[in-house]
């Protein structure tokens, strides 16, 4: 089973890395649009500034109709070009712009996040020293939960956010 998954998770990171560089995302929109235009031109005998005027238009669903293919060749080169862009190019800029957009300042970071886990561990060891010179048995720790996030311990329903002012960047 994990043979078959590989390719999958090959696919899903590059996506990944893909999706978190928009000179990336850029760059191979407008890479889709020469590639496109120079086939669309040598298929259906256009011009180069056809070409690449009918891949924008194509490529951004515009389809204004002035251009369109009429061999089969060309008629399949404009539907991958509206299927790459329409099902993964598109949304993949608008979700790079969406998450830079929504920013939740009051996250923890990586290192608050270590610091409070290391203070917990901390507080349970003299708690749990405290109860034993007391002679009071504390209840055993809960079973633990499955991990909804990098760094986190408590499932995302009911989630507290962060209170009290962020301290600067470095």
């Amino acid at each position: 089973m994990e043979l078959v998954l590989l390719p999958f998770r090959w696919i899903y990171r590059a996506l990944v890395w893909f999706a978190n560089s928009p000179r990336t995302l850029i760059t191979s929109y407008l890479l889709m649009i020469v590639v496109a235009g120079f086939i669309y031109g040598e298929v259906e005998e256009r011009s180069p500034a056809d070409a690449v005027w009918w891949a924008v238009v194509t490529a951004s669903t515009v389809g204004y109709g002035d251009i369109s293919p009429t061999t089969w060749a060309g008629r399949t080169l404009a539907a991958l070009l509206i299927s790459t862009m329409v099902l993964l190019v598109i949304p993949l800029i608008t979700a790079h712009f969406a998450s830079r957009l929504i920013v939740d300042d009051n996250a923890f970071e990586h290192e608050e996040q270590e610091q409070l886990k290391a203070d917990v561990r901390r507080m349970r060891a003299l708690l749990e020293e405290l109860a034993t010179r007391q002679g009071i048995d504390l209840p055993p720790l809960p079973p633990a939960q499955p991990v909804s996030g990098p760094g986190s311990a408590s499932p995302p329903v009911g989630r507290s956010g962060r209170s009290g002012r962020r301290r600067p960047r470095r």
